[in-house]
């Protein structure tokens, strides 16, 4: 569990404010680079791709802080921090990137207690960690299951379709990309600690096979396919 603040440090327009400067700070790292930001021909490492993935982690995290006793707090300010550096920093060095400008902004707006920003920073830090979640803080815990969880469901399942089409790939190759949306959102359950978190995998995944059933129903040569291996598999079986 973290250190308990009882007294909320950031008002709603100091959330705001913090909003503004991250959503330019994307922009910026985009247009300084000479290239036009670190893969930006890739949609989803644009400006305006990871301010909204940022926004859901916000919302996500929150929710998942409120209903399992986190420090709100602590938990949106990180969420909303942690990948301001993803655009301008390596992969595995973005994580570091991204608290060093947390601390940096928070120490620079307000007067906000220092064990409340080392508690922002450290999970902004940590929000990369791939080993188990239970040993973590439960800030740091609903940061990472909210930035997992925003790969699953309905926005995951439009961004692997969207992939699809700078993939050059058909529509026929739908159910496929459906499949591994699916295997993520398995992947995130197994990962997952919280009974809010698991709650939204259980949903979200729900959807997406709702989604992938619809899909090869009214798809006919999916379905035709799909019959084909079913004769297929009979025949053999003969």
């Amino acid at each position: 569990m973290g250190v308990e603040i009882r007294e909320s440090p950031v008002s709603a327009d100091a959330f705001e404010e913090m909003k503004e400067f991250v959503h330019d700070y994307l922009a910026a790292s985009v247009e300084n680079e000479e290239e036009g930001g670190r893969m930006r021909w890739y949609p989803w490492h644009s400006a305006e791709y990871r301010f909204n993935h940022i926004l859901n982690v916000v919302d996500i995290a929150t929710k998942i802080a409120r209903k399992e006793g986190a420090n709100v707090d602590v938990t949106r300010v990180a969420a909303l921090f942690h990948d301001i550096a993803k655009l301008e920093a390596e992969q595995d060095l973005h994580a570091e990137a991204g608290a060093r400008i947390a601390r940096e902004y928070l120490r620079a707006h307000g007067d906000y207690p220092e064990s409340f920003i080392e508690q922002v920073c450290a999970a902004v830090e940590a929000h990369s960690y791939q080993g188990p979640l239970d040993d973590l803080p439960l800030e740091v815990q609903c940061l990472i299951e909210a930035d997992i969880l925003d790969k699953v469901g309905a926005n995951g399942t439009a961004l692997m379709l969207l992939r699809m089409g700078y993939e050059s790939r058909t529509h026929m190759d739908a159910a496929e990309m459906v499949d591994r949306v699916i295997e993520r959102g398995e992947d995130a359950r197994e990962r997952v600690q919280s009974d809010t978190a698991e709650s939204i995998v259980h949903q979200r995944l729900k959807r997406t096979r709702w989604f992938q059933e619809w899909l090869t129903m009214e798809v006919a040569d999916m379905a035709v396919e799909d019959d084909l291996d079913e004769v297929a598999t009979g025949m053999g079986d003969s």
